[in-house]
């Protein structure tokens, strides 16, 4: 199916040549005539920068002033409230900024760019529970802080939308903001928001510091030294490039004045302009930007929950204050809640897999109680090993999460396969396209399940059998039966 088949098509680009009008005619941006935004919708891609003639390594494609980045500094709603935007962090604030502008419609001086935007997402913030399930045992569940996000909502932004009415005036036939309806009403709009945010802002530096990139934390929020240092923006048509880990050829330059877009290598005409995420996992590919695409594959991982391990090492809980080992690293600030695993290369081992991080705890909680104590006295954590019982404890704590799958690999593969061909006759939409992009994050998961289970069946293999670690490869292949028992190695 081409483009110009497609619904809608003559006002989808009518809407992109409107914007590229609007943002053409203010001062100081520059567009490269060699470029041009792309009906990428029959690829599933939405809009995208192509290239209309070859551009070479260096080139400039767009220089966009940072007074003409939508954020929280350039808005006019700062000089129209009476409480202050930036103490609700950048998140929260560009939020608030959002929801107005988009609310003023076409009276908004952003009102262009507005239209370019998607009124709809596929991050994992706006999936039913039902779809949710389709991840079945992916730790990115745990990470979409949708609760999280809307008490934060509740709590900082809806008072300052309820508190001045004709700066936020009610939508969608609500009255007002308040009641349920309003509330629900509220929390849609702020959700969208924060997901165009969290898909298409940048970390807007300071002038002096050198250029960033888009990051985003669980629900809205960053940490706290993101909080001091940056604020975001949504940098107009820097956010139309598609991302791409193969084929990124195209960079954002933060300037002192403005914000630069530039070729990293040649492009051909024709082809796609790319902008990169950095080396993130489909998963969270898929959390922060809804879409999944096989080129972050290397980058997946799996997650073993610090209770998973504490389970697998028979502690029988992760209770920090009850468990010496957990209590002892605590105190020295090397303790974590959970620990990622990436893909394994050809040829690796798992001390050369397994993060420093996640061998110290291994190591730890494999010590006898007088050795625990006298590295607890100094203050000192002991030098990471791998031995059989770290291997051992490694093993049952990677069944317990395989046991969370429901599918094995094959059956995910047929399931894929299915859904594939299905989309040989146009794009999948909604809950289908939904699935087909939750079984490939799960299956590269799996995978990676599969490979650690080769690493320790080849290195440790005598060990595991004797310990009841041999059904991890069984259940790496989908064949799960019971959970490991909880039994300490000491």
């Amino acid at each position: 199916m081409s483009s110009s088949s497609l619904p809608g098509s003559d006002t989808f680009q009518s809407q992109s040549d409107e914007f590229l009008t609007w943002l053409a005619g203010k001062p100081g941006v520059r567009i490269n005539h060699k470029i041009q935004i792309a009906d990428l919708r029959a690829q599933a891609a939405g809009r995208g920068v192509v290239a209309r003639s070859d551009l070479d390594d260096g080139e400039e494609l767009f220089t966009i002033p940072r007074a003409h980045v939508l954020s929280v500094q350039n808005s006019l709603l700062k000089a129209r409230l009476p409480q202050d935007l930036e103490s609700l962090g950048p998140w929260l604030s560009l939020i608030v900024v959002m929801i107005y502008e988009y609310l003023q419609g076409d009276q908004s001086v952003w009102a262009p760019y507005f239209k370019v935007l998607p009124p709809s997402f596929d991050t994992l913030m706006f999936w039913s529970p039902e779809e949710l399930q389709e991840l079945q045992g992916s730790a990115i569940v745990d990470k979409i802080g949708k609760q999280g996000a809307d008490e934060s909502i509740l709590e900082m932004v809806a008072p300052i939308v309820r508190a001045n009415p004709t700066l936020f005036p009610p939508v969608n036939g609500v009255a007002s903001y308040e009641g349920e309806a309003g509330t629900q009403t509220l929390l849609i709009l702020a959700h969208t928001m924060g997901s165009l945010i969290m898909a298409y802002a940048f970390d807007i530096e300071k002038p002096e510091d050198e250029e960033g990139g888009r990051d985003g934390e669980d629900g809205y929020l960053t940490d706290e030294e993101d909080e001091q240092s940056l604020s975001k923006g949504m940098v107009p048509l820097a956010d139309m490039l598609n991302a791409d880990a193969d084929r990124n050829n195209a960079r954002l330059f933060q300037e002192e004045e403005s914000l630069v877009m530039k070729a990293i290598k040649p492009i051909k005409a024709g082809e796609e302009i790319f902008n990169d995420y950095g080396e993130i996992p489909r998963a969270d590919l898929l959390r922060r930007y809804g879409y999944v695409t096989g080129n972050y594959a290397p980058f997946d991982v799996i997650e073993l929950s610090l209770e998973q391990i504490c389970q697998a090492a028979g502690l029988g809980s992760a209770d920090v204050e009850s468990q010496p080992p957990l209590q002892f690293l605590a105190e020295i600030e090397l303790l974590d809640d959970g620990y990622a695993i990436p893909r394994p290369s050809a040829g690796e081992s798992l001390t050369d897999v397994l993060p420093d991080e996640l061998l110290l705890l291994l190591t730890t909680l494999s010590l006898p109680a007088d050795q625990l104590e006298k590295y607890r006295s100094k203050s000192r954590p002991p030098k990471p090993a791998f031995g059989e019982t770290e291997a051992v404890i490694i093993a049952r704590a990677l069944q317990l999460n395989q046991a969370r799958y429901a599918t094995s690999i094959p059956q995910d593969q047929e399931l894929l396969s299915q859904l594939r061909q299905a989309e040989a006759f146009g794009p999948l939409e909604g809950s289908l396209r939904r699935k087909k992009m939750a079984i490939e994050v799960r299956i590269g998961e799996k995978e990676i399940l599969h490979a650690l289970a080769d690493i320790l069946s080849n290195q440790f293999g005598a060990a595991l059998h004797t310990n009841g670690g041999s059904a991890l490869k069984r259940a790496a292949n989908g064949d799960v039966d019971e959970q490991p028992r909880n039994k300490a190695f000491r």
